[in-house]
């Protein structure tokens, strides 16, 4: 029985590397050793930083929400106790969108929690 050789199955896996390692700086990019180690590090720090901008992104609503709701004399965490207890139901994300393009209607939450 002949010999198993990984020559094309080798290449394969060496070109796909080296296709992910596209844009990346000095031998990183063509040196399979040194793209194999920054690809899979670029991948590490992708997955980690899909979950960071996830977190970001909720601070970044909250400090709006936190302005919006200071400049009509209520702090965060009253105005967003006082939509609880009003019932009304409407995410961060949705009270920061407001609290930045429709602060009239923002206003008009306010004085519905006070």
């Amino acid at each position: 029985m002949p010999r198993v050789k990984t020559g094309i199955v080798r290449k394969k896996r060496h070109k796909k590397v080296l296709a992910e390692a596209k844009g990346f700086r000095g031998s990183s990019r063509t040196n399979y050793k040194k793209a194999n180690e920054a690809v899979k590090k670029a991948m590490a720090y992708a997955t980690e930083h899909r979950k960071l901008k996830k977190r970001k992104m909720r601070e970044l609503w909250i400090i709006r929400i936190n302005a919006a709701a200071r400049l009509n004399g209520l702090s965060y965490s009253k105005f967003m106790n006082g939509l609880k207890k009003s019932g009304i139901e409407l995410d961060r994300k949705v009270l920061a969108d407001l609290a930045v393009n429709n602060a009239g209607e923002f206003a008009k939450l306010v004085d519905l929690v006070k």
